[in-house]
């Protein structure tokens, strides 16, 4: 009886530290979008300063990734519907240039921006695990960081809703 209280108020315990280690060292920026300055697949370099106040999209992919193949007709749909309201910017990672490039080509992706994430660090500072991911960044510089997968629709809604 002695050991599983014990127990009971171990873990207790060590689910309060989790909760209060999770709500430190944030600050008012936890949810600020990092900055980052990248090479672009085709050439150049992308700055994120250059969409700050502006709602933008980030959608991480892979090369190799075939959930990302099979929802990048709708990635590409919400972009054309959306031009010129919200910024969508591809962060390829996971693989080489030429594999990423092929993605691009085969994919129809090309009418945005796609960024090389070559070592991870983009990824990393956004939180993302895995992919297909997508980060909403809002005009003031909040993020949101969701690894799902989006159909047109879906996409579209939360693009109009991160415009609004």
């Amino acid at each position: 009886m002695a050991r599983t209280r014990s127990r009971i108020l171990a873990g207790a315990l060590v689910v309060a530290l989790v909760a209060v280690l999770a709500g430190c060292g944030g600050g008012d920026d936890a949810d600020t979008a990092p900055p980052f300055t990248a090479d672009v697949l085709g050439g150049g370099q992308l700055d994120s300063a250059s969409f700050s106040g502006e709602p933008t999209v980030l959608w991480f992919w892979a090369p190799w990734c075939t959930v990302c193949r099979g929802e990048a007709p709708d990635v590409v749909a919400a972009a054309e519907q959306l031009e010129g309201e919200v910024d969508l910017v591809g962060v390829a990672g996971r693989g080489e240039v030429p594999a990423m490039e092929d993605f691009v080509e085969e994919t129809g992706t090309g009418g945005f921006a796609h960024v090389v994430d070559a070592d991870g660090t983009i990824w990393s500072d956004y939180g993302v695990l895995s992919q297909p991911s997508f980060a909403f960044i809002a005009p003031d510089g909040t993020v949101e960081t969701v690894t799902a997968t989006y159909d047109e629709q879906e996409l579209v809604d939360r693009m109009e809703a991160l415009a609004a």
